[in-house]
């Protein structure tokens, strides 16, 4: 059963989505499939505090960046402030995620009888297809 299936677009996982479906999945008790999730989360959170790079295999990385001092610019006043150093988190898909997620947006398009693969040609024939509207219209 594909994910898309389940949840309506748009529509936040929580943690008790997941322990959810590690309950239905293999069977533990809801009890233990949310302490599961728990452990597996507080795993993934203190490696990215540490510093370091999460990489689940053919989901994606949790990378941690450091971004220097920069001035910014109020937007009300247009004063400019300091922003201090940080570090941030960024969440890089894999490759295979990527394919995954451009599929969903456009499984069936093709365009001059090759299949489309990008999002970027997904939209393209999107635009190609609403001017082909158009034309056909008028």
């Amino acid at each position: 059963m594909e994910a898309n299936e389940l949840r309506p677009e748009g529509r936040t996982v929580t943690r008790a989505d997941l322990a959810e479906a590690v309950y239905r999945e293999l069977g533990l008790s809801r009890t233990e499939s949310a302490a599961m999730v728990e452990m597996v989360l507080a795993e993934i959170s203190e490696t990215i505090v540490s510093g370091e790079t999460v990489k689940l295999s053919s989901f994606g990385s949790f990378v941690v960046r450091s971004k220097g001092q920069r001035v910014g610019r109020n937007p009300k006043t247009g004063k400019e402030v300091p922003i201090p150093p940080r570090r941030v988190t960024v969440f890089k898909p894999s490759n295979i995620m990527k394919q995954r997620i451009n599929e969903c947006l456009a499984p069936e398009e093709e365009t001059g009888g090759a299949a489309v693969s990008t999002g970027a040609d997904a939209g393209n024939a999107r635009r190609l297809k609403a001017a082909e509207a158009d034309v056909a219209t008028t």
